[in-house]
């Protein structure tokens, strides 16, 4: 069988459970904002919460729902739309990093940790004080 035109990895795992993985490591992600995990997850992991970002950088009504569709739990999509999202505006793209920390000692697998290129704090951006940094 070829492997020309499949996106992504597979992991070892079938669809729901790759799914709920995906969905996992976002939730947590968005509610400590670092975390550490293989190299393989922590890529994958990135095309993931890239859109995730974006829509929640629109905040209307109906991306909103796709964000708590994407995570695990509503408070951390409610996190990401009105705590962290208003902080990466100056960005289009690129919100986050990997880096390469360390080699797994059981089983020797690359490891690294996927966190959030700015500095995010924990108090929630209001918008019109965004509207007018802008200007």
């Amino acid at each position: 069988m070829h492997r020309h035109g499949y996106q992504g990895r597979k992991f070892g795992r079938e669809r729901d459970q790759r799914r709920a993985l995906m969905k996992g490591l976002a939730t947590s992600l968005v509610e400590h904002g670092k975390i550490e995990t293989t190299l393989p997850k922590a890529k994958e992991l990135v095309r993931y919460i890239e859109k995730l970002i974006t829509k929640a950088k629109k905040g209307d009504l109906a991306n909103r729902r796709m964000v708590i569709a994407g995570l695990s739990t509503q408070a951390a999509a409610f996190r990401l739309v009105d705590v962290i999202a208003p902080q990466l505006s100056g960005r289009t793209s690129g919100h986050v990093r990997v880096e390469r920390t360390r080699l797994r000692v059981g089983d020797g697998a690359q490891m690294a940790t996927i966190a959030f290129v700015d500095d995010i704090s924990d108090t929630p951006k209001p918008a019109a004080t965004a509207a007018k940094e802008e200007k």
